[in-house]
């Protein structure tokens, strides 16, 4: 759920070229096809809660852009998953041949490892968004960040059966230069959000759409939510605004690493 939104230009926010990463490849399974896996380990391993195990540090500033260009944009979704939910996001994704980002936080991951492990089957990439989703963490102790963030990612890679998060989302942009050094210590870059829908608030399919249209200007990565409450209303525009951002010439990417 967003905070705070803001707009912001299509790169203004990004300072230089996300660092490159090194992915060690598990097999030829579809787990490592857009996510990170964890060095060579079976499905079911757990990460580390150090920086040193083989993980690559990334850019620590807040990603906005798209690796797919001038004309791409970041489809990515927060707080699931939800069985209710992120099954029918998952199929209009697939419908449409879009691959997403999915904001998870601990807490639902652990409660449906099953459809966090669908996310990654059918090709999204995963990202932190803390263990409760505390819109304050900003404003608490670096001790209380850090379980947070750490504690999410474990489980994270827990119910994927492997998959590291390639992102971190502070809950309503709750950043701080700590979170943001120790989500990138550990390759998860941090993320923000050009366009919010406000979605969460249930506004009506007709004004999210209307959102999307009027404020993609601000930049390339978008913000929805799956879970949170009844989400049919993102689940709508959605139907909508994906077959219309094709029509506009735009194509679909990851956020920068």
């Amino acid at each position: 759920m967003a905070r705070h939104g803001g707009g912001r230009g299509w790169y203004g926010k990004v300072v230089g070229a996300a660092l490159g990463v090194t992915v060690l490849a598990v097999g030829a399974s579809v787990w490592t096809a857009q996510a990170e896996s964890v060095g060579a380990a079976s499905p079911g391993a757990t990460a580390s809660a150090t920086p040193g195990s083989g993980v690559r540090p990334v850019d620590v500033t807040i990603a906005h852009a798209s690796d797919a260009g001038a004309r791409g944009v970041n489809i990515t979704i927060d707080d699931g998953p939800d069985p209710a939910w992120t099954p029918q996001v998952l199929d209009l994704l697939r419908e449409y041949g879009v691959k997403a980002t999915f904001c998870v936080t601990g807490t639902q991951a652990q409660a449906h490892p099953h459809l966090v492990k669908d996310v990654v089957a059918a090709g999204h990439r995963l990202c932190d968004h803390t263990v409760s989703h505390d819109t304050a963490m900003d404003r608490k102790s670096e001790a209380y960040q850090s379980r947070e963030i750490l504690d999410a990612e474990r489980m994270i890679i827990e119910a994927s059966g492997g998959v590291r998060p390639m992102y971190y989302r502070a809950p309503g942009g709750a950043f701080t230069p700590y979170s943001r050094k120790l989500a990138a210590s550990h390759g998860m870059r941090p993320l923000g959000w050009n366009v919010d829908t406000k979605d969460f608030e249930r506004p009506g399919a007709d004004a999210i759409v209307a959102t999307v249209e009027r404020e993609l200007s601000n930049g390339p990565t978008l913000l929805f939510h799956d879970a949170g409450g009844d989400r049919s209303q993102t689940v709508e525009a959605l139907r909508r605004v994906l077959p219309w951002l094709r029509d506009q010439g735009y194509s679909f990417g990851f956020p920068v690493r």
